[in-house]
């Protein structure tokens, strides 16, 4: 089996605004780690990593960005056919040293450094047991959004099945000047926040190691949807509510006060016309999570009712971004918002100053397999930025809802985190539920 390049067309593909912000944050901040990814766990006898390789180098073609490499200075940066691509060069492995030793293999995995050269990897974690292991895949952020990273995901383990992602339709030209005033409107509105929201959040309560940690939970993905439709939202909005109250019980449990916790969260932007495989055509907003619990003194039952008030918040925050005209809107400005303004903008919002945490979600497919075996769970890796307290991924894959963590090591309390989040969910389950039905 090859390992180069060489049945892969040359190509010659621009990159984006949002590539280049990401490019221009791996030069200035060489102390952050600025690779996300994503992990999948499955059932079966794992592979050899010559057969892992095998397998990847056969999907190349499908996933020109796994070829590529950038270049050009940082206004004039493109991406262009890697001649000295080889498949070693980018999937390892990662092995445990007994049934115990999963833990240390996964986390050896998730903190490997890039080879020279290298902007993605995939680490093929086995050991623990006979008939389980994990795929662990990591990329430089520069390289692809979470709607990308779906994509490769669906073509390395799914078949490439459509993502489930909302895409504005077509709209004819008449639509123009309501478009771009929106357009307009919210990247004023955006730029506004981002920089005049200069408060102090909430101080670090331990040293970063730069090591980073995974916790995973997961949730039926009907509990989650039913959860939102009680209110007008979506199953992310479930999620966030539920991310709310479960900071709101880690900062009890640890004694971490959290006067005010902002999220910093993505929106897929990219069309359908656009290559789907690479590149970040994403944009992000903060959004105020409602963590402290309202005065006793409200009035109303469902302003008492502490998950329904925050389910309440959250749904009502988000109902504008989920109306057809603003997905466009969110399109439009990822699409002309030139370089400076993009990483002004990018840089402000990434300040602890102004976010907390980031939360993101995606689709994943409907299911996956690897030969003859199944994946049977997974778990995003989003970003840990500076002075984060950590980042939240929530996958929706075949019926769960898989929600992952990863923190600094040193982060107090982490390993609670799924465990409370899971147990907000099901507070805002018995509390959606009418009582003729409980």
């Amino acid at each position: 089996m090859p390992t180069s390049t060489t049945s892969v067309p040359a190509l010659r593909h621009p990159a984006h605004s949002v590539d280049r912000a990401f490019l221009d944050l791996e030069r200035t901040r060489p102390d952050v780690r600025w690779d996300s990814g994503g992990v999948a766990y499955l059932s079966g006898p794992p592979p050899t990593l010559d057969e892992l390789r095998a397998y990847v180098g056969l999907c190349l073609p499908r996933l020109p960005l796994f070829t590529s490499r950038v270049e050009g200075g940082a206004r004039r940066s493109r991406w262009v056919t890697d001649a000295d691509f080889t498949v070693e060069r980018h999937v390892h492995e990662a092995v445990a040293e007994g049934p115990d030793q999963e833990e240390h293999a996964l986390d050896t995995a998730l903190n490997a450094p890039f080879p020279a050269g290298a902007r993605w990897g995939i680490w093929l974690v086995h050991g623990h047991a006979p008939d389980a292991y994990a795929i662990c895949y990591r990329f430089q952020h520069a390289c692809q959004d979470g709607s990308a990273a779906a994509l490769a995901f669906r073509t390395l383990l799914s078949g490439g099945e459509p993502s489930a992602r909302p895409v504005p339709r077509q709209r004819t030209g008449s639509g123009a000047p309501p478009r771009v005033a929106r357009a307009a409107g919210l990247a004023a509105r955006a730029a506004l926040t981002a920089f005049t929201t200069r408060r102090r959040g909430p101080v670090l309560p331990y040293t970063p190691t730069g090591d980073r940690r995974l916790w995973r939970g997961r949730v039926p993905l009907d509990t989650l949807r039913r959860i939102g439709d009680a209110r007008g939202g979506s199953a992310h909005d479930a999620h966030l509510a539920a991310l709310a109250g479960a900071l709101s019980a880690w900062s009890t449990r640890t004694g971490v006060p959290l006067p005010r916790v902002s999220a910093l969260v993505p929106l897929d932007a990219r069309r359908g016309e656009e290559e789907q495989t690479w590149g970040n055509r994403c944009f992000a907003l903060p959004l105020r999570l409602p963590v402290r619990a309202p005065a006793p003194a409200a009035g109303g039952r469902e302003e008492r009712d502490v998950p329904l008030w925050r389910l309440r918040r959250v749904t009502e925050t988000t109902a504008r971004l989920r109306t057809e005209p603003w997905r466009q809107a969110v399109q439009d400005v990822v699409r002309f918002m030139p370089d400076r303004p993009t990483a002004w903008y990018m840089r402000g919002i990434f300040s602890s100053r102004v976010t907390d945490i980031l939360a993101t979600s995606m689709p994943l497919a409907e299911e996956g397999a690897l030969g003859g075996t199944t994946v049977t769970g997974t778990a995003f890796l989003p970003l840990l930025l500076p002075g984060h307290l950590f980042g939240v991924g929530l996958s929706l894959f075949g019926t769960w809802a898989d929600v992952s963590f990863v923190t600094d090591r040193a982060l107090p309390g982490a390993e609670s985190l799924p465990r409370l989040w899971e147990e907000a969910v099901a507070e805002l389950d018995a509390a959606t539920t009418p009582a003729d039905t409980a």
